[in-house]
């Protein structure tokens, strides 16, 4: 064995000890690991992955099975102390991965019945086959022995490398620092073209520019952005000429593996331009469509005075103020004066006047976003911005369902905007529910924009992500980035609660639950978003005494605010209300619920009639909507946490169907769930 394959071995070992070593302790994940290890949480993952195919959390996990495993068949413990002896602070959670990794739930090897029966299978086929079996055997033996020597050097050097790669700020190499806006360009149209090739995975500009000043070497940079390429370039403009030297990097052996020195004419910025995301992608071998290469080689505009102005606003545009914006406004203008069909330019004007508007109660530039993005996608309909620019208008005025399609096209043309990554992310989080895809989009905009950002901005990040985990069942996956959110930013204002929620998904004990939520409650007695989630868990335990006192506190400062919110929640409210016999407002809030009801276009809206059904005592409709409902994918972990327990569809449990549909809904989350799994394994993003 070779000294590699032995330190290796060495490293899967050490860390396989550290994991058996904190079995118990269910809060030992990722992060820990590293710690243990003295090493960073990018290289840990990046390690185990090379060495194992799995990522760091599936290895974690993978040993604490095996252990459980070999304790079922050495002693006598029951499955559920053998699952919080191994980690998992959950039973039926422990069960349901012990029967994905192995194909059985631990209580069949508790029996003895798999293995007695395979043995006594294999037996008889071996006795039976004897002779057939050495022959092909030795063929086999033959066969691979022969495939290996054929194939050593293939098999030996061809190691695939993640295609990830970052653009960092080129440098101007001239004295006149108003040479600066162009190298800026050159950079950022670098980086766009890069983005637009989809088997690349291409870090944002936000996430780059911070290292426009570092005196951090290549391997360091490439670490927290967690790469395994970077672009260094450095240029300037003489005249009508451009001189550009570019170097793409290897983040492993911090050499150049490509160089390019380049003097050409200014009009000629387009093809050198394209001629660089070429090279790079070509030198590590990213595949390109004939459609991306139709995206790269579009030039934007036939007009460099034009595509001048077009530069100069970028600066200011990136600064989001409102002076700056306003300042960038005037330039795409002047740009447009020179080409009046500079899609780009129009496109951006839209953006301006977006973030101008953006946190202002009346808005003011509506028609304008409107005019813009309709102007672009007029001059270029197979633009990424253009697109952008429309799916922004829908969503000044509320229409999310129809920004998504633009928001969605988009990223088939731009497949790196992390823009329009963490957009989606948020739309299937919140205006079109679908679990799958928030996750999945939460997922990779991290891949793309997490080092931008300061603490309290990752914190809220981590926030989502960890949310976007537990509403897909992932448990595990979710406590570590609430966690790693709790750690950036001990004030985070929600992670507390969602953490209190992801160990009662974990724990099922809503009494802990309640002291959590009860505890951030305190802190702010203004949290109506807490005291509406305390009043539930009580109502859950049909505790209506307790719950009204909470509802009715919220019920209060809804009106007296004037707040239109969680109008789901007043079937809840109005059965406490009727509970107390205080029938003519519960009236109201059942009233209330059914237009919301009625109101409702998201995949919820049979269980929801389903509730307001059963509260009527329609019961067979009430069913009839609950089988609608197993039919959908994609909701949220909640549903099969607490559909059963919620009051309001007792009535139901009578119903010689109900358990049956209910055992439907969970099944379908279950499927949705390891197919997601799989999908994003396939994807790398866990």
């Amino acid at each position: 064995m070779s000294n590699a394959s032995n330190i290796e071995g060495d490293f899967i070992n050490q860390i396989e000890s550290i994991i058996l070593e904190n079995l118990s302790n269910e809060q030992f994940g990722v992060s820990e690991l590293a710690d243990k290890m003295n090493m960073s949480r990018s290289n840990l993952l990046r390690k185990i992955k090379k060495n194992t195919q799995f990522s760091a959390s599936q290895f974690i996990r993978q040993v604490r099975l095996k252990k459980s495993m070999q304790m079922i068949k050495e002693t006598q413990l029951t499955v559920s102390e053998i699952s919080y002896q191994v980690g998992f602070g959950s039973t039926s959670y422990f069960i349901k991965c012990f029967r994905e990794y192995y194909g059985h739930p631990p209580g069949e090897v508790g029996k003895g019945t798999l293995v007695e029966e395979k043995e006594s299978v294999q037996t008889h086929f071996l006795k039976r086959h004897q002779g057939q079996i050495i022959a092909a055997v030795t063929f086999l033996i033959v066969l691979v022995i022969s495939f290996f020597i054929f194939n050593k050097k293939l098999t030996t050097t061809e190691v695939e490398i993640e295609k990830s790669i970052a653009v960092l700020p080129f440098k101007n190499e001239s004295s006149d620092s108003s040479n600066l806006y162009f190298v800026n360009g050159l950079m950022e149209s670098a980086l766009n073209n890069l983005q637009k090739i989809e088997d690349l995975r291409v870090i944002s500009r936000t996430s780059v520019e911070k290292y426009r000043h570092t005196n951090k070497s290549i391997p360091e940079i490439a670490e927290e952005l967690n790469v395994n390429y970077l672009v260094e370039g450095s240029g300037q403009r003489i005249g009508d000429r451009v001189l550009l030297n570019i170097q793409l990097i290897e983040a492993s052996t911090d050499k150049p593996i490509w160089v390019k020195q380049y003097n050409q004419k200014v009009v000629d910025v387009f093809d050198l331009q394209n001629e660089v995301a070429k090279k790079i992608a070509d030198a590590i071998k990213a595949k390109v469509t004939s459609a991306e290469m139709d995206q790269i080689d579009k030039k934007p505009t036939e007009n460099i005075v034009a595509y001048d102005y077009y530069l100069q606003a970028l600066t200011p545009y990136n600064t989001k103020t409102k002076e700056g914006l306003v300042e960038a406004i005037s330039l795409f203008e002047k740009a447009i004066e020179q080409d009046p069909q500079f899609a780009l330019a129009y496109a951006n004007i839209a953006f301006s006047y977006y973030y101008i508007d953006k946190f202002q109660k009346q808005k003011k530039y509506t028609e304008l976003i409107n005019n813009n993005a309709d102007k672009a996608l007029l001059y270029n309909a197979k633009s990424a911005e253009s697109l952008i620019a429309k799916a922004i208008y829908y969503m000044q005025i509320k229409e999310y369902r129809l920004a998504l399609p633009h928001l969605e096209k988009a990223l088939e043309y731009n497949p790196n905007s992390s823009s329009v990554v963490n957009l989606l992310s948020y739309f299937y989080a919140n205006f079109v529910p679908n679990t799958s895809k928030y996750l999945t989009y939460a997922l990779k905009g991290i891949q793309l924009d997490i080092a931008a950002n300061d603490s309290i901005t990752k914190s809220y990040i981590y926030l989502h992500l960890s949310n976007a985990f537990v509403q897909n069942g992932f448990i595990e996956e979710a406590n570590e980035y609430i966690d790693k959110s709790l750690n950036y930013n001990q004030d985070n204002y929600f992670a507390p609660y969602v953490k209190a929620y992801i160990l009662y998904a974990r724990d099922r004990d809503i009494e802990k639950t309640k002291e959590l939520l009860i505890r951030e409650f305190q802190k702010d007695t203004t949290r109506l978003d807490i005291l509406q989630e305390v009043a539930k868990l009580h109502y859950y335990q049909e505790d209506y005494d307790t719950a009204f006192l909470y509802y009715k506190e919220f019920v209060e400062a809804r009106i007296k605010f004037n707040l239109d919110i969680y109008p789901q929640e007043d079937i809840k409210i109005g059965l406490v209300y009727e509970k107390m016999g205080l029938d003519e407002q519960a009236s109201e809030f059942f009233a209330s619920y059914a237009e919301y009801c009625e109101n409702d276009e998201s995949i919820y809206k049979p269980a929801s009639i389903a509730a307001l059904y059963s509260h009527e005592g329609k019961i067979d409709e009430a069913i009839e909507q609950l089988k609608v409902f197993a039919a959908n994918s994609n909701y949220q972990y909640w549903v099969l946490l607490f559909m059963k327990t919620d009051p309001v569809f007792k009535p139901l449990k009578s119903h010689p169907e109900f358990n049956e549909v209910m055992q439907k809904i969970e099944d379908r989350f279950w499927e949705n769930h390891t197919q997601l799994k799989k999908s994003l394994e396939e994807k790398k993003l866990i």
